[in-house]
């Protein structure tokens, strides 16, 4: 059956000689898999750009309970992004959710709310002028739709290594996207540290975030 719904790519792998798999995480079925055939083409080049990792996208797909591989009837682009690709810090922090969202993200349940979430923060992150902060602040409202945003004071608490982090851990949790909040080199990366600990104390078989590195290189 066919069903309309947006989505937002995860990650992409070849498949054969000339398909792809992609684990797409919608707002009608949560994450699913779909095969896209002839996109490593000569004729198909230009379309596998619409299947690269964070792009949004508005589908018409096939929907069956319980099948593994799916397919997809139509594509497009939900928002193309205007400085995403251009701007190394957001492409950097983009990278960073990427390999969060592909290591937490596993559950269907609430998958319209969670999907509009990173819809709606991809955007922003595309739009804003200052986003130094913005992977903390992402990390800190992604828990709460992972399950385990409430435990976040307590448990982040007591990974702070001073109460001036503690006072910043405070106004983090109230923050939105926008805030200017001003921290030292050293602090946000004590601060990234302590949030991936916080990850890996809830999110089973998490491992290392590659990205991390590359990261704060590019925010120093």
């Amino acid at each position: 059956m066919l069903h309309k719904t947006k989505g937002i790519v995860f990650r992409l792998t070849p498949y054969g000689e000339t398909s792809i798999i992609v684990n797409i995480f919608t707002e009608a079925f949560g994450l699913q898999s779909y095969i896209v055939n002839g996109v490593r083409s000569k004729s198909g080049k230009n379309k596998i750009a619409m299947y690269q990792p964070l792009t949004l996208l508005d589908l018409v797909v096939y929907h069956k309970e319980n099948a593994g591989i799916l397919r997809i009837k139509e594509a497009t682009c939900a928002y193309p992004y205007h400085h995403m690709q251009l701007d190394s810090k957001k492409s950097c922090i983009g990278l960073f959710m990427c390999e969060i969202l592909n290591k937490t993200v596993k559950e269907q349940a609430h998958a319209g709310e969670l999907c509009n979430f990173i819809f709606d923060s991809l955007i922003k992150l595309d739009a804003l002028d200052h986003p130094e902060n913005f992977h903390i602040i992402f990390l800190i409202k992604l828990s709460k739709y992972l399950g385990f945003g409430p435990f976040a004071k307590i448990e982040l608490g007591a990974l702070m290594l001073n109460d001036e982090e503690d006072d910043i851990l405070d106004q983090l949790l109230v923050s939105d996207y926008g805030s200017m909040l001003k921290l030292s080199n050293g602090q946000r990366r004590n601060l990234l540290d302590a949030f991936l600990r916080f990850y890996g104390s809830h999110v089973d078989a998490m491992g290392t975030i590659k990205s991390v590195q590359v990261l704060r290189e590019v925010l120093s």
